[in-house]
């Protein structure tokens, strides 16, 4: 599930790249008070993910912008929603905007025979824990978790991808019914990588990181419905690693159904 933010720019401002770490900080203000409070205190997946302001450029007073938020869980949805209808005053550090629409979609890889493509429309941050890296076959004497590169091969990624989408099924998913890495196949058949690119992200108020992102296209195939759920997860929660600063966040930008046919749903 996700709600679109239709924003227009209160005045002519830079678009700003480091939007992160203040957008963050107005949905987690959205979710105070709210049974969604509590993990921002903790280690855990936040259960949301967001998109940048988007198209990423800088504006003239009375611009349109985009904002999406995608959560699985519709009472967390509900919560930033109503946050925004009652102080539709969004100011993302020296960005301007004003929330001038809401609206609620939900997007659905399709049942299975479905195919299509997911798309990272911001950073992926994919770590590789250094109990792992001989397994993969990466040096690392160090006792720091490696970034995802492209000369460390798909199959890291995969699987760090893979066992934390586990996690967000354990967190947020039905305990009853089995988690990614429980089934047959793999979560996607294709990877393009589009980019890879570094970028100093401020995590708390006191300290900036720089990450090594990605940005992908994923291809799918739905072979049956826990892999149409765990899809479906991903792109409700986004995928890899903080997803709270707008990690991770993803689009289903193409659909097709079982007949191979274009499918009309499809929210980029």
């Amino acid at each position: 599930m996700r709600v679109i933010a239709r924003l227009r720019a209160r005045a002519d401002t830079a678009y700003q790249n480091d939007y992160h770490h203040k957008l963050r900080g107005r949905l987690w203000s959205a979710l105070e008070g709210t049974e969604y409070e509590s993990a921002h205190d903790t280690n855990d997946p936040p259960g949301f993910a967001f998109s940048n302001p988007f198209p990423p450029r800088d504006m003239a007073e009375g611009d349109e912008r985009t904002l999406i938020v995608s959560a699985p869980e519709e009472g967390l949805l509900s919560a930033v929603t109503t946050d925004l209808q009652e102080n539709p005053e969004l100011n993302v550090g020296e960005m301007p905007f004003t929330v001038e629409d809401l609206s609620a979609i939900s997007p659905d890889v399709g049942e299975p025979g479905s195919g299509g493509t997911i798309e990272t429309g911001t950073g992926l941050l994919v770590r590789i824990p250094p109990w792992r890296c001989e397994d993969y076959g990466i040096d690392n004497s160090g006792e720091e978790a490696l970034y995802w590169r492209p000369e460390h091969t798909v199959e890291p990624l995969r699987e760090q991808l893979t066992s934390n989408l586990d996690k967000k099924h354990g967190l947020f998913g039905p305990d009853y019914l089995p988690g990614p890495s429980e089934t047959d196949g793999d979560l996607f058949e294709g990877f393009e990588l589009l980019k890879t690119f570094a970028v100093p992200l401020q995590v708390t108020t006191d300290q900036t990181l720089t990450y090594v992102l990605s940005k992908w296209r994923f291809g799918y195939t739905v072979r049956d419905d826990d892999h149409r759920r765990h899809l479906n997860l991903a792109l409700d929660c986004g995928l890899g690693e903080r997803n709270a600063l707008g990690l991770g966040f993803c689009n289903l930008v193409e659909k097709r159904d079982p007949y191979g046919e274009p499918a009309p749903e499809v929210h980029g």
